[in-house]
């Protein structure tokens, strides 16, 4: 015996099609802040952190960037929420809720760390036109001139718009990943299994990735952006999904390229730049490997070259009260355009200094790693302020999984902190 048919009620199809075009219509117009912020973590540290991961270490840290995005999208939803539920960024939170010297302490620690991420991101887009027979001295001041017209002649949503085309060039490093043919038992396996070391080479790197992925100048950046598009508590229903849609891409991108690298040249040892990766990649992967990771290289560069400086001022600006948004000319916002202008003048002239910049990369790198437990100490303790935010403060989950991500990246930086102070005695 067959079941009746149910019809739905005249309308009711319509309804519903029309509820969820209207549902996809809200989060395409919210979109932006999260997608944009995640993404410009693949900038050409980060691009180097992970594409040494894989030439060191090859699929073993695999497990602990699982890790790693878990705790990534819990900050990200929260800085998303806190942004929109109260209209200020996180500077300017941090700014009313903690004492002044907290204040100074924090904006200092953010701006010396941007300053040589700046530096990194210009040499990573001299190193993409390298790769082109491109020389730095004419890539590097034409990419800033670029970037600061953007954001000193353009409106946030025209810069926003440009900032999304750019994140396209991501899709190069998943098709450079196939190009690898990868063992995909054993990248399977260490997804799921942990296969850490105990050595000081693996903790080093293992603060980096933290510190390239969960990036504090990503959240600045996002709470800046959010409160800039003008979004406030009833749309933040889409920009949650845009925050945690944004921390997954980017995390999956950053896997892409440690297997990348790990399946061509695992085990041969660090990586000295992100050019010499996608060198690497030429004899077993062909010249398209090499042009595709150039190309996102490039496009990761650029983008984060302007996100970068703008996290800085908008944090700046925020924690002294003043005008802070891309939609501002020079005399409505000086202080806010001065700094993105001296940011990218300072990072374009070091770059084109005679001289080896890697140590400043990894450096940079290992200290975002270590200012990045405290700026996920800020963000936990103020959305879990219910006299701040109201109804929507943190619960018992987010909670949980805030203080875990707080703690764990806090010990595995103070176990980095451990084993350099053991070095100077002698211990290794």
């Amino acid at each position: 015996m067959t079941e009746p048919v149910v019809e739905s009620p005249p309308g009711e199809a319509p309804a519903r099609s029309k509820r969820r075009r209207k549902h996809v219509l809200g989060f395409l117009a919210i979109a932006g802040p999260g997608i944009i912020a995640a993404g410009a973590g693949n900038d050409a540290g980060g691009v180097t952190t992970y594409a040494s991961a894989g030439a060191e270490f090859r699929y073993r840290t695999l497990f602990f960037m699982v890790i790693v995005t878990v705790a990534y999208v819990v900050v990200q939803e929260m800085v998303a929420r806190l942004a929109a539920h109260t209209g200020k960024g996180l500077a300017a939170l941090i700014r009313e809720e903690f004492s002044l010297r907290w204040t100074t302490f924090a904006m200092t620690a953010f701006a010396v760390a941007n300053v040589g991420l700046v530096v990194t991101e210009f040499a990573g887009i001299g190193a993409a036109f390298q790769l082109f027979s491109v020389s730095p001295y004419v890539s590097v001041p034409i990419a800033a001139v670029a970037i600061w017209a953007l954001v000193a002649f353009g409106s946030y949503r025209y810069a926003e718009r440009v900032f999304l085309v750019l994140m396209l060039v991501f899709l190069t490093y998943p098709v450079a990943m196939l190009l690898g043919h990868p063992r995909w038992g054993q990248v399977s396996s260490s997804l799921v299994v942990p296969h850490f070391l105990g050595t000081k080479a693996f903790v080093l790197l293992g603060v980096a990735l933290i510190g390239t992925t969960i990036t504090p100048y990503i959240q600045l950046y996002e709470a800046g952006a959010v409160v800039d598009r003008g979004i406030g508590p009833e749309e933040y229903r889409y920009a949650r999904i845009d925050a945690i849609v944004g921390a997954l891409a980017a995390a999956f991108v950053s896997i892409c390229i440690i297997i990348a690298t790990g399946s061509v040249i695992g085990g041969t040892g660090p990586l000295s730049s992100a050019r010499q990766a996608a060198l690497a990649l030429r004899p077993l992967a062909g010249h398209a490997a090499e042009a595709l990771f150039g190309l996102g290289l490039l496009g990761a560069s650029a983008l984060a070259a302007a996100i970068v400086p703008l996290s800085t001022s908008y944090a700046l600006a925020e924690a002294v009260g003043v005008e802070r948004s891309v939609s501002k000319r020079f005399r409505e916002a000086p202080l806010f355009i001065g700094l993105f202008t001296a940011q990218l003048l300072i990072g374009a002239l070091v770059v084109l200094v005679p001289g080896n910049l890697i140590k400043l990369i990894i450096n940079t790198q290992v200290l975002e790693g270590l200012i990045t437990p405290i700026t996920l100490a800020f963000i936990l303790v103020l959305a879990n302020r219910s006299a701040l935010l109201g109804k929507a403060v943190n619960g018992l989950v987010a909670r949980v999984l805030g203080a875990v991500s707080v703690v764990g990246v806090g010990a595995f930086s103070l176990l980095l902190v451990g084993l350099t102070v053991a070095g100077w005695f002698g211990f290794h």
